[in-house]
């Protein structure tokens, strides 16, 4: 009877094997799941343009302003076209080329030392890779946008229309050179340039400018990001350095609000002589709802040996912006602007100087981005 039990039990484990093994082998044929494709590399092509009308109490032209600085005139600010390549894992090179045409360009290559024509309607133009290094080390090398301020060119992407004084004083526009960025984690990243130097794409010295920033994310609603940049600026002059410390902190409390800062502090020296700025800029901005926002801001900026504007002074400023959006691709800004000095800088239509002006702005834009 043993024999027999034992014989039976054989018989069952040999009966499930026969019967599992069509299974199996219908399991080990099973083509193994499909892998997504790599993601494509993204190729954007976007336009914008920018018009706006000013009237100043003065009755004349705006000091100290970027971009918007025409008085009782519909006026044009820029024109912009960009084609650019991102670069992905899959795709390590990429390119970003735009244009700018109109008044700003011409503002914002002012002080080239190299042949302005050439230069002026190219705002950026450089090409990039993707080392496979950790995360992905990124270099870009030619010439691109600063990385300082919180305020950038165009003004669908500020939170104000018109720019800040420390925009138009404080800060470079842009640098020829090479970069590198690379993120350490989700919370960290930094990055490193050697340029030429301040807004030249030929360089007025034989010596480069270095550039450090890291931008930090310790939460999602703050972003903290700290930027340092160094470099003999002076024409023909490689030995007296001029420094600038540049910080930026934007916090998103809720949906609706969000508040950001930005101090800025400058030395170098002119003539033999150690000359410093430094100003510090608060914003607000209210989003009532997807259409309308409404954002206050206000500056102080101190120029005590009259490096930055031509005249010691401490300048401040108080701008509040109403925000109109029916789709995501045109604004309508709508701004009033006071401007103050505790010296006579603003010039009247009779002559006079003044302390002050007063400014009201609309300003239209439009933008299109395609990938």
């Amino acid at each position: 009877m043993v024999e027999i039990e034992a014989m039976r039990r054989r018989l069952g484990i040999v009966g499930t094997a026969v019967f599992l093994a069509p299974a199996m082998m219908a399991l080990l044929a099973r083509p193994a799941a499909a892998q997504a494709p790599p993601a494509p590399p993204t190729v954007e092509i976007g336009g914008l343009v920018d018009g706006y009308y000013d009237y100043n109490s003065n009755k004349t032209d705006m000091a100290y302003r970027n971009f918007d600085t025409k008085h009782n005139q519909f006026g044009f600010s820029m024109a912009e076209l960009w084609v650019s390549k991102s670069v992905t894992a899959d795709s390590r090179a990429g390119f970003k080329f735009k244009t700018n045409f109109g008044p700003a360009a011409a503002i914002i290559h002012a002080s080239e030392p190299g042949t302005t024509s050439i230069f002026q309607n190219i705002e950026e133009g450089y090409v990039s890779y993707l080392v496979p290094a950790g995360k992905g080390l990124q270099f870009d090398f030619g010439k691109f946008v600063t990385q300082h301020g919180a305020e950038v060119i165009e003004a669908k992407d500020n939170w104000n229309y018109s720019r800040s004084l420390l925009f138009a004083l404080a800060i470079p526009y842009y640098h020829m050179g090479v970069k590198a960025t690379y993120a350490i984690n989700d919370k960290v990243s930094v990055m490193g340039n050697i340029v030429n130097g301040w807004n030249d794409v030929v360089d007025n010295n034989s010596q480069r400018s270095y550039g450090v920033q890291a931008t930090i994310k310790p939460v999602p609603a703050l972003s903290i990001v700290q930027n340092y940049m160094g470099g003999p600026e002076q024409p023909n002059n490689d030995d007296d350095w001029r420094h600038l410390s540049d910080t930026i902190v934007t916090y998103t409390a809720t949906p609706k609000v969000s508040v950001m800062a930005n101090y800025d502090y400058g030395k170098d020296t002119a003539v033999g002589s150690s000359v410093h700025w430094d100003g510090i800029a608060l914003y607000a901005k209210f989003q009532a709802n997807s259409w309308v926002a409404v954002v206050p801001r206000w500056e102080w900026f101190d120029d005590p040996q009259g490096f930055m504007t031509g005249t010691a002074q401490t300048l401040k400023e108080g701008t509040v912006t109403l925000e109109l959006k029916g789709v995501d691709n045109f604004i309508w800004r709508i701004e009033y602007r006071g401007d103050f000095s505790d010296q006579a800088v603003f010039k009247k239509d009779t002559g006079d100087m003044k302390t002050s002006q007063h400014t009201f702005a609309l300003g239209v834009l439009y933008s299109f981005a395609k990938q």
